[in-house]
């Protein structure tokens, strides 16, 4: 019988030893976790009054009353992507603190209808891997922006796009706060108003999908693709370096 003429539903294609079936086991069966969600935030902006900060700030203290362990990372003193070697403090410490997370919070201004530059030399500067371990994979994300005038959504559309790239599990949700400069006072804390009920909305969102997603999201990752590579490939493939 010629491959032409196999039946349909056989697979010449497949490496049988490597093809799994479902396990819900692995799905609903999984241990769970009873420590605190690690929540790692970064925002994008270094103005003494940086409105991605203050929005950051309070989707924080969201995230402590609905249980999360929270770190902010600041991105003062962070070198640009490729100016220096990974052992910068800095960039150790934004590394570090991706592999520590089991979700995460991207907040960017919305500049030239895109995201600044210092929220993408942070993503820039975390790899898609570190040795074998991928420091934002399987991870949850959710995305927020401010606005400097009329609502937009440029910059959580491109973040989406980034937290795909990086292979994180992206929310349904997002947040993006219209004329931020008039959202908060003089303290720095948000206004009433439906752009702050948002947030909420979007961190408890985040809260529940990271719940149910940290402690099965190495089978969720688990990909036939990289199983019938050896590991030599799998390095090889992760880990070259742009032409």
């Amino acid at each position: 019988m010629t491959e032409s003429t196999l039946p349909m539903d056989t697979f010449p294609n497949i490496v049988d030893e490597k093809f799994r079936q479902i396990d819900p086991a692995a799905l609903f069966g999984a241990p769970r976790s009873t420590h605190a969600p690690r929540i790692l935030m970064l925002y994008g902006s270094l103005r003494e009054r940086s409105y991605s900060r203050l929005a950051t700030e309070e989707a924080a203290r969201i995230l402590r009353r609905l249980g999360a362990e929270v770190r902010i990372f600041n991105p003062a003193g962070l070198p640009l992507p490729d100016s220096t070697s990974a052992d910068h403090p800095k960039v150790k410490e934004l590394r570090e603190l991706s592999l520590w997370s089991e979700g995460q919070v991207w907040c960017s201004p919305e500049r030239h209808g895109s995201m600044t530059g210092i929220m993408k030399a942070q993503i820039d500067w975390l790899p898609l891997s570190m040795g074998g371990v991928r420091p934002t994979q399987g991870r949850t994300l959710a995305v927020m922006q401010v606005c400097g005038g009329s609502q937009s959504f440029n910059a959580v559309n491109q973040l989406r796009v980034l937290g795909r790239w990086m292979r994180m599990f992206t929310i349904p949700n997002q947040s993006s706060v219209a004329k931020a400069f008039a959202e908060f006072d003089e303290a720095g804390r948000m206004k009433t108003s439906p752009y702050y009920n948002r947030i909420v909305d979007v961190m408890e969102e985040l809260m529940k999908f990271t719940l149910l997603l940290r402690d099965c999201t190495s089978y969720l990752t688990d990909r036939y693709s990289e199983r019938v590579e050896s590991v030599e490939e799998v390095s090889t493939r992760v880990n070259q370096r742009s032409q």
